[in-house]
């Protein structure tokens, strides 16, 4: 990567966060302010940048454009929705749709729940594979040895008491979501929140997305949770219809 290239990649993933100004960002990146400005300057032109008041610097349009672009990319996306938001409207818990990106779980779309209690997610973000019911549903639709692979690669961070600790015990889990058709995250990342996640399959049966309802459990215990397993497979396969899938549950 060329280092001018390397150095504006950089200035944006450090404005990502908020504003700042140019000595911030030349003290961070570790150059001259004049190099700074000049490449301020030019992402600026393109709009990937733009100035906030006489000091400070943050984030342009064009970053966001290109963001919602690449999201719209996901034809899952937009066949998926109509399901998604009849879930979330008959449950009025949180919907989220996500598919697997570079050994990580990415949230491709989000429909918030009504309670008051809600977790952290927002469309775009990263989460691990092994703690939560959409990851295991994307990995248990791998080939084994894909899945072997990708299991032995994790790094097993635990977030909760209750978060897979290791990849034996992560593919003995993905056996048995491979074999009932859904994924459950029992508070493993995070401790006041479960989820149960479904498949969004195409045509040839293979596995596009994963939706998933997530419930805090001062709202609903485990039994409860799971007695949303119909409801949750109903619209997995509906999605799935709309994707060009037969909507058959494997």
């Amino acid at each position: 990567m060329s280092q001018s290239l390397d150095r504006a990649l950089t200035l944006l993933a450090r404005l990502a966060k908020e504003a700042k100004t140019l000595d911030q960002l030349a003290e961070e990146v570790g150059v001259h302010k004049t190099t700074v400005l000049r490449l301020l300057r030019t992402l600026e032109s393109h709009n990937f940048v733009r100035r906030d008041g006489p000091r400070y610097y943050r984030l342009g349009s064009a970053l966001f454009s290109l963001a919602n672009q690449a999201l719209e990319g996901y034809d899952v996306r937009r066949a998926a929705q109509p399901a998604l938001a009849a879930l979330n409207a008959a449950t009025g818990h949180t919907v989220h749709l996500a598919a697997y990106a570079e050994g990580e779980v990415v949230y491709i779309d989000k429909y918030e729940g009504t309670h008051s209690v809600r977790m952290y997610s927002r469309v775009g973000k990263r989460a691990p594979l092994h703690c939560t019911a959409v990851g295991k549903v994307l990995v248990a639709s791998f080939p084994p040895g894909q899945r072997e692979e990708v299991a032995r690669a994790i790094d097993y961070v635990r977030l909760t008491d209750n978060t897979i600790a290791g990849p034996e015990q992560f593919l003995a889990e993905l056996d048995r979501v491979a074999a009932r058709g859904y994924a459950v995250d029992n508070a493993e990342h995070e401790d006041f929140i479960h989820c149960i996640a479904a498949p969004v399959r195409d045509q040839s049966g293979t596995v596009l997305a994963a939706v998933s309802l997530s419930v805090p459990k001062v709202l609903l215990d485990l039994d409860g949770l799971l007695a949303l397993v119909p409801d949750l497979v109903a619209a997995a396969d509906q999605a799935s219809v709309h994707s060009g899938g037969t909507g058959e549950h494997a």
